[in-house]
């Protein structure tokens, strides 16, 4: 499978300390710099925005989510077995 084409470019500037930690972890991943980045800026990037604890969305999609949120309640009946257990982290002594 071919790679993506990059069509955008960054231009950063970094502290020299910070320059050689960051093309020593590439090293030991067998990775060349821009991939090392580019994969730990991504990592970094899905980790904050999985955080997020306010979405904003258009009337369209807002209307499906509210329809979602109106169905019956369906019946799981593992998550009843599971949620009938004793919780493995509450000591009950």
């Amino acid at each position: 499978m071919a790679e993506p084409l990059r069509d955008t470019r960054w231009n950063l500037r970094i502290a020299g300390e910070a320059d050689a930690l960051v093309r020593q972890a590439a090293t030991e991943r067998r990775q060349n710099l821009t991939d090392f980045v580019i994969g730990a800026a991504l990592i970094e990037a899905e980790r904050v925005l999985a955080d997020r604890t306010r979405f904003l969305l258009d009337d369209a999609a807002w209307a499906e989510l509210a329809a979602l949120l109106d169905q019956p309640v369906q019946s799981n009946p593992g998550l009843e077995r599971l949620f009938s257990r004793p919780s493995v982290f509450v000591d009950e002594a």
